[in-house]
């Protein structure tokens, strides 16, 4: 896989964890603006990206110089606020790529008010954002944990007192994307909600995304009519 494909792949996977959560938030209340920040796991570079992280991390904990070739800095024990080239309005490639599906995917205009930024976490795998929307509509939480959990895809992870929430280690290996943290936005009030997400976009951003269009195509009639035309 070339570099390119590789990094439009794992914009996508992004874009996938993120929109598939707001798009039924935003039918509710009405998007304003998006704002998220995502913490990528080192697999959005590939198994290279792995291989530095483990190899880096032993170099780091037996007292060795820490090289890096994948990364534009050491990774272990270090979060990197760059993935991909800075563009001319100071983004990432990657932000904007992130920027561009989520509005794709959630039918938004190009115009749409979405804005991200990327960071490199030390982790193997199961990407993480936080996400902030304003909303057209006053927000009630309690509404919005009953409308992710009753979306495809999505499995609520959100009781603070039990100190449950999104993490990569429950995230890694599972096929939902969890989603939890959900609160009234105190920049927005009424008019904002603010939450966290973690998926395996090895698996939901990826592999059983694949797998979940071709049984829906498949369903609906689509791979019949292709073979047909």
């Amino acid at each position: 896989m070339t570099n390119q494909i590789l990094e439009l792949e794992v914009a996508i996977q992004m874009a996938q964890l993120s929109g598939r959560k707001l798009l039924p938030l935003i039918q509710k209340f009405r998007m304003k603006r998006v704002i998220m920040s995502t913490y990528q796991a080192s697999s959005g570079a590939g198994q290279p990206g792995m291989d530095e992280l483990k190899s880096g991390t032993r170099d780091w904990l037996d007292g060795k110089e820490v090289t890096n070739k994948i990364f534009a800095h050491p990774l272990p024990f270090n979060v990197i606020p760059q993935i991909d080239k800075f563009q001319d309005n100071g983004y990432t490639k990657e932000e904007m790529k992130v920027t561009w599906e989520t509005r794709k995917i959630c039918g938004l205009p190009d115009d749409a008010a979405i804005s991200c930024s990327a960071v490199r976490i030390p982790t193997i795998r199961a990407h993480s954002e936080v996400i902030i929307l304003e909303t057209e509509k006053p927000v009630d939480v309690q509404v919005a944990r009953e409308v992710l959990d009753a979306a495809p895809g999505v499995k609520l992870v959100d009781d603070t007192a039990n100190l449950q929430y999104p993490m990569p280690l429950t995230a890694t290996g599972q096929y939902d994307v969890e989603v939890g943290r959900l609160r009234k936005s105190i920049a927005f009030g009424d008019y904002g909600l603010e939450f966290f997400v973690c998926g395996d976009q090895l698996l939901r951003g990826a592999a059983l995304n694949a797998v979940l269009v071709a049984e829906e195509m498949d369903s609906n009639g689509s791979l019949k009519a292709k073979v047909a035309a």
